[in-house]
């Protein structure tokens, strides 16, 4: 965490000057931005990735058991969720999520939100 520090007679710096109290890095210059973010851009290995499973093996997994679907239905209400609220409550992997409230969209049952948010008509 950066800082910028502040006159200590100045009440408006008593926010950063704690921040600098707890541990955080005092800038004043670009500097030292970089050399606290420098050994992290050095950094050449990148964490080895697992390869995606091809689209027709996602397609076949997305298909929702009916206690799924049921589980997932009993997550709407008239109140709006975010879809990843949805997943981690259904526990069922984003494609089945997905696909569930696809087919109550198409069915007219569903109602999208600003935000990504979603209710049951």
């Amino acid at each position: 965490m950066f800082a910028a520090p502040g006159s200590p007679l100045d009440p408006r710096a008593e926010g950063t000057n704690g921040l600098i109290k707890h541990g955080a890095t005092p800038v004043t210059e670009t500097a030292d931005v970089v050399s606290v973010l420098q050994p992290i851009m050095e950094e050449k290995t990148l964490p080895a990735r697992e390869p995606e499973p091809p689209a027709e093996a996602a397609a076949e997994d997305a298909e929702p058991l009916p206690n799924e679907r049921a589980r997932i239905v009993a997550l709407l209400g008239p109140a709006p969720v975010q879809l990843d609220d949805l997943v981690r409550l259904s526990k069922s992997s984003p494609a089945v999520v997905r696909m569930v409230l696809l087919e109550l969209e198409i069915a007219g049952r569903l109602e999208r939100h600003g935000g990504g948010m979603m209710s049951l008509l």
